[in-house]
């Protein structure tokens, strides 16, 4: 059983910048590909980027393209998200989820964390 906990979150301006964590316990982190979702206040949860279990593949939703960046570090157990040039439709609760599948679908990941929120101000 893998068990996700996201950190990072927080308040910023439009136009500023977070970096997102989510340390991973109790598995093989280094098997697993990992991506970040997000849900908005009243809105579907929707994906926003993954990488493989090696680090070698990632892929964004095309809103976060060329300004979130997602890597992973096997040695540490933790997948990050750096968030720049962020805008208010970023705001959200963030979530890291791990599974088997290099996938951008919520059923492609078997693990989940509890989120982090996320407020970009105007």
């Amino acid at each position: 059983q893998v068990q996700l906990v996201e950190s990072g979150g927080g308040l910023v301006q439009a136009g500023g910048s977070l970096r997102l964590s989510c340390a991973a316990s109790g598995g093989t982190f280094s098997s697993y590909a990992m991506g970040w979702f997000r849900q908005a206040p009243g809105k579907e949860r929707e994906f926003v980027a993954v990488i493989s279990s090696s680090g070698g593949s990632t892929y964004y939703t095309s809103s976060v393209r060329g300004r979130f960046t997602i890597s992973r570090s096997n040695a540490k157990n933790t997948v990050y998200l750096q968030m720049n040039s962020l805008k208010p439709e970023d705001t959200a609760v963030y979530y890291c989820a791990g599974g088997r599948l290099f996938g951008t679908t919520i059923g492609a990941y078997t693990y989940w964390g509890q989120g982090t929120p996320v407020t970009v101000s105007s």
